[in-house]
């Protein structure tokens, strides 16, 4: 099967065979505890996740995303593992995973498993070891521990500063009750870094990959594939030096920062790939990887993981230069690196696409373009937010992501249009950046509040015993159930959007075409399919064709400002 394989001229046992199937899949992102809750406890779980396969069907997607579900303390929504092979019992078991995995690839549905590689919980069997055990000993150097400075040791061993705010380094108390040695933490003081230097954690990880695989996984999304190699060679550079080095979540651009994007991190997925290649179809793998553009390309590698997210679209603004610039650069990265790219808008770490481009372009609280984390630190002022403008051009831009060559990205909950929630009590909150960071971080919560199925109820059809994050009464009119067959709602326009991305997809090219307007895309794909999207406010006139879907109503033979049509 060819790279350019048409999924429409697949069928379900060719599809299921086939090594490509991810090059243009539609991919949705679930995250199980804000789901569906099939037992009342407030939580989602995997058994709320298998009776909404008939939905995840009838939506259209090719493969879910599922973000960890194993045992977790939930220190950071499940990115602090306890135990790589296993389900956390809030979500259910490993008969319940099976039972999921089987109802997705019974629907035609792929599965791809969130692996935290970095770091594991401080509550994982190989943690507790190290605590109890002597300096030096083996069980401390499947962790990053340093003695600390000073006279007594009291200094952390460097100024390194967590992601999450505050020290990287935790110091430990000694099983004699002395205080101690310090481990290494790029996130949360729960999530200990392991250290990719040892053997034992590299085998141990070809093992979980084989674990999953062998259950019907299909694939892994890769959090912070960017930082499992370090290098601590002492005297470790301070964060100054680092900044002047021009560090930061890009890294350093040739591949020497001490624990970013390191050239030698490739070692460690060209043995990941041998082992997905022992599968057939082959198992599939895309980087979480923040880094320069111009690194991204290693990831993707056929040899390594094969793809890599490209956020750059996520981080733009709703700006017709910006996306073609963007496009562009991707598109080309993509041939050379022999990967298809990566489309995604957003996902549980950002602020709702919907809400973004609804807010005031630039400046001010919104020092980050379009982030929309400035809006909600200041209270989020109803005022400077636009929810009709904001959903329009969230349509219109998704339509025009699902018409890009590559995979696109849709995390749950967008299908119905659903805004970020911004007013959650700080009480209800979850998000360790938030505590960690207070008044510089609102955390991440706003857009993991679970889904609203039905237009009413103490949880909106969540589950019959409430949500673990508030849901505002205007979930309502965003529920499932008031958006089924409803003409002209953002639910039936993502499945009609979906159905004709497998109808028409085709190689993975694309044309530019002219617009005569500097604030509208037009380009092609083989089989004259066209896409035209209008960044302005003013209508623009269209040319000759068949309109096969709009993300909102058409003018006549005017495309209004901030829609996308298909031509044919």
């Amino acid at each position: 099967m060819s790279n350019t394989a048409t999924l429409a001229t697949l069928s379900g046992s060719d599809l299921a065979a086939d090594p490509n199937w991810w090059r243009q899949a539609s991919v949705y992102q679930i995250y199980p505890r804000s789901f569906s809750d099939s037992n009342g406890d407030g939580l989602g779980d995997l058994k709320g996740i298998t009776a909404k396969v008939p939905y995840l069907k009838d939506l259209g997607i090719d493969a879910v995303w599922l973000s960890p579900f194993y045992p977790s303390a939930l220190a950071d929504g499940g990115y602090d593992v306890d135990d790589y092979r296993d389900v956390d019992p809030k979500l259910g078991t490993l008969e319940d995973f099976d039972e999921m995995s089987a109802a997705l690839h019974a629907a035609g549905i792929k599965l791809i498993a969130d692996i935290v590689p970095n770091h594991s919980s401080n509550r994982h069997a190989w943690f507790r070891e190290a605590l109890a055990s002597p300096r030096g000993s083996d069980a401390r150097e499947r962790y990053i521990f340093r003695d600390g400075l000073g006279q007594n040791g009291e200094i952390p061993p460097s100024d390194w500063e967590s992601v999450f705010g505050g020290p990287a380094w935790e110091r430990i108390t000694e099983p004699d009750g002395t205080p101690g040695q310090w481990y290494m933490h790029i996130f949360a003081k729960e999530q200990p870094d392991l250290n990719w230097s040892n053997r034992e954690i590299r085998d141990d990880f070809l093992k979980t990959l084989r674990f999953w695989s062998d259950r019907g996984v299909d694939g892994f999304r890769v959090d912070v594939a960017h930082a499992l190699t370090k290098d601590l060679t002492e005297p470790l550079l301070s964060k100054v030096e680092l900044s002047e080095a021009n560090s930061g979540t890009d890294g350093f651009d040739d591949g020497s920062h001490p624990f970013w994007d390191r050239d030698d991190v490739h070692e460690i997925y060209v043995e990941w790939r041998e082992v997905f290649n022992e599968y057939n179809p082959p198992r599939t793998a895309v980087a979480e990887a923040w880094v320069h553009a111009s690194r991204r390309g290693r990831y993707a590698s056929p040899q390594g993981l094969g793809q890599a997210f490209n956020f750059d679209l996520l981080q733009a603004d709703f700006d017709a230069s910006e996306f073609h610039e963007i496009i562009t650069r991707n598109l080309a990265e993509a041939t050379e690196s022999g990967a298809s790219s990566t489309w995604v808008f957003s996902n549980h770490d950002v602020v709702r696409h919907a809400t973004r481009y609804g807010l005031p372009k630039g400046g001010g609280r919104h020092a980050k373009g379009q982030d929309g984390k400035g809006w909600l630190l200041a209270g989020a002022p109803a005022e400077e937010l636009d929810v009709e403008l904001g959903l329009r051009r969230a349509r219109a831009a998704t339509q025009l992501m699902l018409a890009l060559p590559g995979s696109a990205y849709l995390y749950q909950g967008e299908e119905l249009g659903l805004q970020e929630v911004a007013d959650i009590p700080d009480a209800e909150r979850q998000d360790p950046t938030f505590f960690r960071n207070k008044g510089v971080e609102i955390g991440r919560d706003g857009c993991r509040v679970p889904l609203p199925w039905a237009a009413e109820g103490t949880s909106f059809g969540f589950g019959d015993g409430g949500a673990h994050l508030p849901q505002p009464a205007w979930f309502s009119r965003y529920a499932v159930a008031a958006e089924d067959g409803v003409e002209g709602s953002t639910l039936e326009f993502y499945r009609q959007a979906l159905k004709l991305r497998r109808e028409l997809q085709t190689s993975e090219e694309l044309q530019w075409l002219e617009s005569g307007n500097a604030r509208v895309l037009h380009f092609s794909r083989p089989g004259g399919w066209q896409t035209l999207t209008n960044f302005g406010d003013e209508p623009v006139e269209l040319p000759e064709g068949t309109a096969l879907l709009s993300s909102g109503p058409l003018d006549g033979n005017l495309l209004p400002g901030s829609t996308t049509v298909w031509l044919r």
